[in-house]
């Protein structure tokens, strides 16, 4: 399986519907699922900041799917192909998205403890020089990037 290969497929396509491709995930279990996140990023093409919508996906799926099979990207029979957004918990994956969420509450998840910490959760205050700012209850840390495990924002009611 050549997630790359499969990644750069979709972005062919997301890229053609003024979409891009957020995350590729392979899952095996009770069935083979190939999982394809879709996103919108604001900006002069999106005044507004509008989010994915059921019809980017659907169209997202059409295309990709087709390319998938012609191209024969999932070796074997059988899988199931879903395309979504990355939700309002979004993941927190390259530097960019520390900076379009600034001011967003978000808890990371570090590979080693800082200030005896693996885990903190607060609003984040960008990215800068390989480091991510937090600001935890009354002080602002700064995270290395390269020592972040995992991260997601936080749904606010």
């Amino acid at each position: 399986m050549d997630l790359e290969r499969i990644r750069a497929a979709a972005d062919r396509v997301a890229r053609s519907e003024g979409l891009e491709i957020f995350d590729v995930e392979w899952k095996v279990g009770k069935q083979r699922l190939l999982r394809v996140y879709i996103d919108r990023l604001p900006g002069p093409g999106n005044p507004e900041g509008l989010g994915v919508t059921h019809s980017d996906c659907e169209r997202v799926s059409e295309q990709l799917s087709v390319i998938l099979d012609v191209e024969e990207l999932v070796p074997g029979p059988g899988y199931t192909l879903e395309i979504s957004s990355p939700g309002l918990d979004r993941k927190l994956l390259k530097p960019a998205d520390y900076e379009r969420f600034a001011g967003r509450l978000a808890r990371i998840w570090l590979n080693e403890p800082l200030e005896n910490r693996n885990y903190f959760e607060g609003r984040l205050g960008g990215y800068s020089e390989g480091m991510v700012k937090l600001a935890v209850k009354d002080r602002e840390l700064a995270v290395p990037f390269a020592g972040i495990r995992k991260a997601n924002l936080v749904v606010e009611l």
